[in-house]
């Protein structure tokens, strides 16, 4: 894909209205991603056959950001360091970041089995300095379409008081055999690759029925989550008395007591931890291995998240690199299922398709809508590995 893209306008867009002047404290929560960088994504629209339509409007897009930037007034400031050295958000209004570019020759259709490459990041991702921030597309969107019949959503909540370590912290000593205590980054075992594999409903409904063991539910997560680490540990060639590890987020707003507001403004999210000898987990029916999954993911309650966010706490000054991959014996799987990414309507309809644009750290799997009932598997391993990791996904799944 070498024809060019190009940049025609980058500006800062600012909050529309005044916003609080003020710094922003940040959990230790937020503290585990800040230093990670953004996360690349793509969303592709088909424009409308009908030609009075106005798609893309550059200074419709523009007016939308800098009203959304009003309620997500963080998200127009900058990461600093507070007099203590502490990381938090400088809500100074300097705005977000935009990029318009155009390009001549290229169309959706061009864009067939897409999967994250740096071709795909350089071709669609701006670079973004460390200190800009995300924007919160659905409110971005929902204002942009609101001459179409659009409902502003409720305004974010950005009380991060509420995600603060108790004090003196307290980890209690169950807790912590089930959260991942920290992320273990090496440099990669050798070039890694990305591939995007295709569940359908029929065989996703199927891989779950087998992963219950022919009764009960299993959550789409748990089920595609066994079969792609049974599956990794064999492609990798793990040795069979090594320990496999499988580490899964975890959703705490509802775990904690009392729970977060429903529109709370930031990470919310803790890694549980399953480990298993490989013998083990590749051996063991697919219901056992789906059960270690959900016994974690039960476990999950108000004293786990707190032990965990005062545990994060006490490691705050154990900054860990930004970048690196995983040991070939630890495998991350992160759910996008149930996002409203295809919700993303601007005015011009919904996105066609979503995709993460780029990932280079080995031993990371995304889970994410294919836009109807099935799921892409976004998986980034080893080059070494993924020929055969694709062909044990395929072979090993129920038709």
């Amino acid at each position: 894909m070498d024809r060019a893209v190009q940049v025609v306008d980058t500006c800062f867009v600012s909050p529309s209205e005044g916003t609080p002047k003020k710094q922003l404290w940040i959990s230790a929560l937020d503290n585990l991603l800040a230093y990670r960088g953004h996360t690349p994504t793509v969303y592709f629209y088909r424009s409308a056959t009908d030609a009075a339509t106005d798609f893309f409007s550059v200074a419709r897009f523009k007016e939308s950001m800098a009203k959304a930037l009003v309620p997500f007034f963080p998200l127009a400031g900058r990461l600093s360091l507070d007099t203590d050295g502490q990381l938090v958000i400088d809500c100074n209004a300097e705005g977000a970041l935009l990029v318009v570019a155009r390009s001549d020759d290229l169309s959706l259709d061009d864009f067939v089995d897409l999967k994250p490459t740096p071709e795909l990041k350089m071709l669609f991702v701006p670079r973004v300095e460390p200190s800009s921030i995300m924007l919160g597309i659905q409110t971005w969107s929902a204002i942009s379409r609101q001459g179409h019949g659009a409902v502003p959503l409720a305004p974010p909540s950005h009380d991060r008081e509420l995600l603060r370590a108790r004090s003196p912290p307290v980890v209690h000593p169950d807790a912590l055999s089930l959260f991942c205590r920290q992320l273990s980054l090496t440099p990669p075992s050798g070039p890694v690759v990305n591939e995007v594999f295709t569940i359908s409903k029929d065989r996703l409904a199927a891989l779950k029925l087998a992963a219950s063991g022919g009764g009960g539910h299993v959550s789409t997560f748990c089920a595609i989550s066994a079969l792609v680490w049974r599956c990794a540990c064999v492609a990798r060639g793990l040795h069979p008395d090594a320990k496999a590890h499988l580490t899964l987020p975890a959703n705490i707003r509802r775990s904690l007591k009392p729970s977060l507001p429903d529109h709370y403004f930031g990470n919310a999210i803790i890694f549980l931890e399953t480990v298993g000898l490989v013998k083990d987990v590749i051996s063991e029916s697919w219901a056992d291995t789906a059960g270690r999954i959900r016994r974690v993911i039960g476990r999950m309650d108000d004293e786990v998240a707190r032990s965990a966010i005062d545990y994060y706490k006490l490691a705050e000054g154990e900054r860990r690199p930004p970048s690196g991959s995983l040991p070939v014996t630890e495998m991350r799987v992160v759910s996008w299922l149930g996002m409203p990414v295809y919700e993303a309507d601007y005015g011009w309809g919904k996105p066609e398709m979503f995709l993460g644009a780029g990932s280079s750290r080995q031993g990371l799997v995304h889970l994410m809508s294919d836009g109807g009932d099935g799921v892409r598997v976004l998986v980034s391993v080893e080059a070494s590995s993924m020929e055969e990791l694709g062909r044990l996904l395929y072979a090993n799944l129920p038709c």
